[in-house]
């Protein structure tokens, strides 16, 4: 069903939902890993930047620890993902990271904002359902790591082709 899934991953509770929810579509559907992570770049980032010199390299090197420990994660489940780091705005930025993989399935987290806080800085879900030309997953099931453990994998499923059950 889907050959490549893009997993947006930004460190959170969410996002680790999100990590395990799309590995376990990837694993259900023997599908390759993009794995990515987006240092946000706003006007804020800027500020700090000019401010305080190094703000941004510091928050890349956080970003890279935490896509590192995600890799990390996936590879002690056997996955082999490819991982990126991009500077920019998120939506965007995983858009075109999508296209340029050409992945049929994102996924990515769901994080709560209040109205006024999705008014001013929009929202990356809705910005994704409209520009993206693949499936899109807001991933809100919660996941345990250890319920991600106990899945069987798929070839181990009764009914599963890989177990030779018709």
């Amino acid at each position: 069903m889907y050959r490549r899934i893009l997993l947006a991953y930004d460190g959170t509770a969410e996002g680790a939902l999100a990590l395990r929810e799309g590995a376990l579509l990837a694993r259900q559907c023997c599908a390759q890993i993009v794995l990515l992570a987006v240092v946000p770049e706003s006007s804020g980032t800027r500020l700090a930047e000019g401010v305080y010199g190094g703000a941004v390299a510091q928050q890349i090197d956080t970003y890279k620890d935490l896509l590192a420990g995600a890799v990390g994660w996936l590879e002690a489940r056997g996955y082999s993902p490819t991982a990126k780091l991009v500077v920019g705005e998120p939506a965007p930025v995983i858009g075109a990271v999508a296209q340029e993989v050409d992945a049929d399935l994102v996924v990515v987290a769901h994080h709560h904002q209040g109205f006024l806080s999705r008014w001013w800085s929009g929202s990356t879900d809705s910005y994704l359902s409209d520009h993206l030309g693949c499936t899109l997953l807001i991933a809100r099931n919660p996941l345990s790591e250890d319920a991600f453990d106990a899945e069987p994998p798929e070839s181990a499923r009764p009914g599963s082709a890989a177990s030779g059950a018709r």
